[in-house]
């Protein structure tokens, strides 16, 4: 048969040529567009984050915009909490840990310790909470001043993400030492400080997080492997013994306990608090109010060959260091800036743990250290 007019003009490289056009054309219509492909891997906990929208605890990177000018739009991603992990090795299961702590001083010690956890530090990100004041102005400053060289120094010493907040709300009396712990000071101080905690935690918390390790500003000493020691207790609320160094009348070097909100409840304290009016909290190391409770503090043993294994079941916790698992804080447990069984903040806390199901724990043999004012 003969070949029509217009096939026999037809140049063959113009039909290779349109057949490559129509298999790329549909290859584009059907293929994942690259923005989904990019969403599958940041939604591993160690990518960064694309958009605004994204979890706090990934690194955020602007840069969202196409060849046309025109923003892409926000990436939707799906998170399996089944799939996240709180187990005794974290590090080897990469375990995303969030570190939260509410800041009105930047010391240095804090921040030189932060750096010298073992704990692999592309998976750690990290949550600061700062008073609006002057005194939270110069924090911020500092803080700033050691992220920066941080974060653009050697890779390994890098975080995964970074988050800072200011308080959106004044922070009750001083903050001195002295102010700080007077008893009539406890629950306005206190409160205000589980709201802190609170805005916190909720604002950084997200879907990758495995543990959350709070740990306050003043803390300049702990051992390297600080969160594997407490991850491997494999316990929903972990809480150490928080000490504080110091140099005693005689010239000697000392260690004195400084926490004592970690303790074992008892029927003294009970009974004050059946006896309390409804606004009222009962509150650890003072005088006034003998509650005869067990304090972890003081039944530490610190000899050089002690037992830093040792664990204690706990009815309530200190703040100062503690590591909890992140789905006791998604079942509900925060810090209740109100009496709370006549608890507030961190004691209320592991009372509400307790009443969704889960336990506290202590080691009274494990210790971190306090800055010494």
């Amino acid at each position: 048969m003969a070949m029509s007019r217009t096939l026999r003009r037809t140049n063959p490289i113009t039909l290779i040529l349109a057949a490559l056009l129509a298999i790329g054309f549909v290859f584009f219509i059907f293929s994942p567009s690259s923005g989904a492909s990019s969403i599958a891997l940041k939604s591993k906990h160690n990518s960064p984050a694309s958009n605004p929208l994204s979890p706090a605890t990934a690194p955020f990177r602007k840069d969202t915009s196409t060849g046309s000018g025109k923003r892409t739009p926000p990436p939707v991603v799906r998170y399996q909490l089944n799939n996240v992990t709180t187990s005794p090795t974290p590090a080897a299961n990469s375990e995303v840990v969030l570190i939260l702590t509410p800041l009105a001083r930047f010391y240095q010690g804090y921040w030189d310790n932060l750096l010298s956890l073992t704990y692999p530090h592309h998976l750690i990100a990290i949550g600061f909470i700062i008073p609006k004041n002057k005194e939270g102005n110069a924090a911020t400053a500092a803080l700033q001043a050691a992220i920066q060289k941080t974060q653009s120094g050697a890779e390994a010493k890098r975080f995964a993400s970074i988050t800072i907040l200011r308080q959106d709300f004044e922070t009750p009396g001083g903050q001195d030492e002295a102010e700080r712990h007077k008893m009539e000071n406890q629950r306005a101080r206190r409160g205000a400080m589980s709201r802190a905690r609170n805005s916190l935690l909720f604002t950084t918390i997200g879907p990758s997080t495995a543990w959350v390790l709070w740990l306050d500003s003043d803390i300049v000493e702990t051992p390297p492997t600080l969160i594997e020691d407490l991850a491997h207790h494999d316990k929903p609320i972990v809480v150490p013994n928080c000490f504080q160094r110091y140099v005693g009348d005689d010239g000697k070097k000392a260690i004195r306990p400084y926490d004592y909100n970690s303790w074992q409840d008892s029927d003294q304290a009970q009974a004050l608090a059946a006896k309390m009016g409804p606004e009222d909290i009962l509150v650890e190391g003072y005088h006034d109010m003998a509650t005869y409770r067990t304090l972890m503090a003081g039944i530490a043993d610190t000899s050089d060959s002690r037992d830093q294994t040792k664990i204690m079941s706990l009815d309530g916790v200190g703040g100062t260091a503690l590591l909890v698992k992140a789905e006791v804080h998604r079942d509900g447990a925060m810090f209740p800036p109100f009496p709370f069984y006549h608890l507030i903040e961190t004691e209320g806390f592991a009372r509400m743990a307790q009443r969704l199901g889960w336990t506290c724990w202590g080691l009274p043999n494990y210790f971190v250290y306090h800055y010494n004012e």
